[in-house]
């Protein structure tokens, strides 16, 4: 859209996504980008109250449906108030979770029917979609552990249990498989200069980012 560049950051809990949006943000802006970060859900006002909601309460405070019209209500503050706006005058944005998720978590992992997750993708997303969305890939057991060990994790989707965390790794696994294009897949073991390493070969052939 107009110059800008759209990267999304993808993966289960405990991936260390967060870490590598801040490194490459700060390598992005070294080379003279404008760079906009930011996180799903929120990332706008409104989106940012939705996510209180979301992500916080009881494992089944909410169906997966129900999950899904919120993510997207969420989702759609977003596009207006930050994304579009941030892409049109040609900034690079680093989103940390995008529609990806939704497909995961919602649909592979909470049962949420693909179709309605479809439909809210073509009507919600319009063309704000990324050009290049890098899936963290981690044992759920070792993602958990890193999760649960952070002082202020949001522990909503951490309680769903191991077999929920299974599939949402399948769920991220399947969509970059579907889409090879878009989707790199991330190995997240390691320590963060070597995951930060794979992320740069996996950004290597978009003209204009790395120089």
């Amino acid at each position: 859209m107009s110059g800008g560049l759209f990267i999304s950051f993808e993966g289960g809990e405990g991936v260390g996504k967060s870490t590598q949006v801040r490194r490459l943000a700060a390598r992005l802006q070294a080379a003279g980008r404008e760079v906009v970060v930011t996180r799903e859900p929120g990332g706008s006002p409104g989106a940012e109250a939705i996510r209180n909601l979301v992500l916080n309460g009881s494992a089944d405070r909410w169906s997966p449906v129900t999950e899904t019209l919120l993510m997207y209500a969420s989702r759609r503050d977003h596009i207006e108030r930050t994304l579009r706006p941030a892409l049109e005058r040609g900034a690079v944005v680093l989103c940390d979770r995008y529609a990806d998720s939704t497909r995961a978590y919602q649909g592979a992992a909470g049962g949420a029917d693909p179709d309605l997750i479809s439909a809210l993708e073509t009507f919600i997303l319009e063309d704000v979609r990324p050009v290049r969305t890098l899936v963290f890939d981690l044992d759920p057991e070792a993602g958990l552990a890193r999760a649960l060990g952070r002082p202020d994790a949001e522990a909503r989707f951490e309680s769903k249990g191991l077999d929920f965390h299974r599939r949402l790794r399948a769920g991220f696994l399947a969509i970059a498989r579907d889409e090879p294009a878009r989707c790199r897949v991330i190995d997240a073991a390691g320590d963060p200069d070597q995951v930060e390493a794979r992320i740069l070969d996996a950004l290597a052939d978009l003209p204009g980012v790395l120089g």
